[in-house]
């Protein structure tokens, strides 16, 4: 009876421990907190998007017109440039070469043109000396005719010699353009933000090592910044231009950016800035806003970092009528050929009884 009573007990007690134990392991556990606050609107009605650094003017991917073996690169990251300063210069071997070469041809030619001038005046001389002597009856007039040749003979050399001589230049002004593209230069003033090349590394003209992602060499201007902000095209009825925007470092909720209103890219695209949220959709499409701002002095900021933007947009309540004040209200007139097909009508359901 003893043995019976403590086994009952002992699976009593068993089947209590599971029943807690699957309460345990069924308990959800509390959310962890945040790392940092979210960022939060100072506005009373905002919208949100997420943005990206940019240089003002946006950033500039250098590209090299021939592709070719780097010989030098004459700037580094954080350099300061002008627009007109050398920043690479490619192989040049050649194309020296090949300048040195036609500006000999075209001395060639302009001191063979020298020789034909001093033919065409010996036949001048000769061909009047002959006139006068044929005008005097001494000469023949075959003998003139002959002289008159050998003077347009002459002039015709000289002007062949000349037309050589007009296309060794434009031979040459080529080659000097073939020489001078080999050094990339700086489109504007700016600075250096990155450098994908190296001496020694090949450069094609789709980018650094033949790949379109890279460029070359990442020029901007860092003294003004911009943001580059991506709302979704859902939102993008309630953006108006020239409205209060400001901007938080992604990760932080103080050291607000003040934003000023540039301009609204009027094609909507496909959203390419990814900040990497796992509830964030890739499948959609955003309208880009442009806002400037100047480089805070307070804490660094880079271009190519992500931020938070909030733009102000008006208090729906206070939303302006599709139909100004005072003008009649426009109806939408429906043409015939739709209306004849248009389905028939359905009774009403709340149709009074006597006409039931």
């Amino acid at each position: 009876m003893i043995f019976r009573s403590f086994t009952l007990y002992l699976a009593l007690a068993g089947v209590i421990g599971a029943a807690l134990l699957v309460a345990r392991i069924r308990q959800t556990p509390p959310p962890p907190a945040p790392v940092a606050p979210p960022a939060r609107s100072p506005f009373a009605y905002s919208v949100a998007a997420s943005g990206i650094v940019e240089a003002v003017r946006e950033n500039v991917k250098i590209g090299c017109v021939r592709p070719g073996l780097v010989r030098t690169v004459y700037v580094e990251v954080g350099s300061v440039v002008k627009k007109g300063d050398p920043l690479m210069l490619l192989d040049d071997r050649e194309a020296r070469s090949r300048l040195e070469t036609a500006r000999m041809q075209l001395r060639s030619l302009q001191a063979a043109l020298e020789t034909e001038k001093i033919l065409v005046a010996d036949a001048r001389d000769t061909y009047e000396r002959t006139a006068r002597l044929e005008r005097d009856k001494v000469a023949s007039v075959d003998e003139y005719r002959r002289k008159d040749f050998l003077l347009k003979t002459a002039m015709a050399r000289a002007a062949k010699m000349e037309a050589d001589i007009e296309l060794s230049t434009a031979q040459v002004r080529g080659a000097e353009t073939e020489l001078e593209v080999l050094t990339v230069r700086a489109p504007r003033d700016g600075t250096i933000l990155q450098v994908n090349i190296r001496e020694g590394e090949y450069a094609n003209t789709s980018g650094s090592a033949g790949s379109s992602n890279d460029a070359l060499m990442m020029l901007g201007s860092t003294v003004r910044l911009q943001v580059r902000a991506d709302v979704d095209e859902q939102n993008a009825p309630l953006v108006r231009p020239h409205q209060r925007a400001v901007a938080y470092l992604k990760g932080t909720t103080d050291n607000p950016i003040p934003l000023d209103f540039v301009r609204i890219e009027p094609y909507i695209v496909p959203k390419r800035s990814l900040t990497g949220d796992n509830s964030e959709r890739v499948d959609t499409r955003v309208l880009e806003i442009v806002l400037a701002f100047d480089r805070p002095e307070a804490f660094p900021i880079y271009v190519g970092q992500q931020v938070d933007v909030f733009i102000e947009r008006p208090d729906p309540k206070e939303a302006p009528s599709a139909t100004p004040p005072g003008e009649p209200r426009r109806q939408i007139v429906i043409p015939a050929w739709q209306a004849s097909h248009a389905p028939p009508a359905q009774p009403t359901t709340n149709a009074p009884a006597a006409a039931r």
